[in-house]
């Protein structure tokens, strides 16, 4: 099929942006990374990093060099789909995203295996990155995103 690079970043559906960050960062030592609101996708995110993660490098750009591994908090201001999450499940595990080499080979290859997809081509995304997103009916249950990395 595919060949995953590796897990980008964990995102956990919440309505209290700051709240939520606070408490987790306080919880486990987290380092908080980059912030943003994505006017095309209706929500704000914040990134948390190990402290190991939080090097200067890393934390400017939301992420850590190298495997490092990511929670993305993702709130809805203003995106439907993220506002039904929330009142169907509550806060909690949104998606997992998964880094590949060349996003739209990886989308191409899934479709002709018969792989539902939300995202036929890739979108902007947090950090300068393309994304793309899989439907859960195709991938048991679970909602993936599939990620390019920077371009800066």
């Amino acid at each position: 099929m595919i060949k995953v690079k590796r897990i980008d970043h964990i995102a956990i559906a919440v309505a209290d942006l700051d709240a939520c960050a606070d408490g987790l960062t306080a919880l486990f030592g987290l380092t908080t990374g980059a912030r943003e609101h994505l006017a095309g996708q209706a929500t704000d995110v914040a990134f948390l990093l190990t402290d190991a993660a939080g090097n200067a490098q890393g934390a400017e750009r939301g992420h850590a060099p190298g495997d490092a591994t990511a929670l993305e908090l993702c709130a809805p201001r203003g995106n439907a789909g993220l506002d039904r999450f929330l009142a169907r499940r509550g806060p909690g595990l949104h998606h997992v995203c998964f880094e590949v080499d060349d996003l739209r080979a990886a989308l191409a290859t899934l479709k002709a295996a018969g792989v539902r997809l939300i995202d036929e081509t890739p979108r902007p995304g947090a950090r300068g990155h393309e994304v793309a997103f899989l439907h859960p009916a195709s991938t048991g249950g679970v909602l993936f995103e599939l990620c390019a990395g920077s371009a800066a």
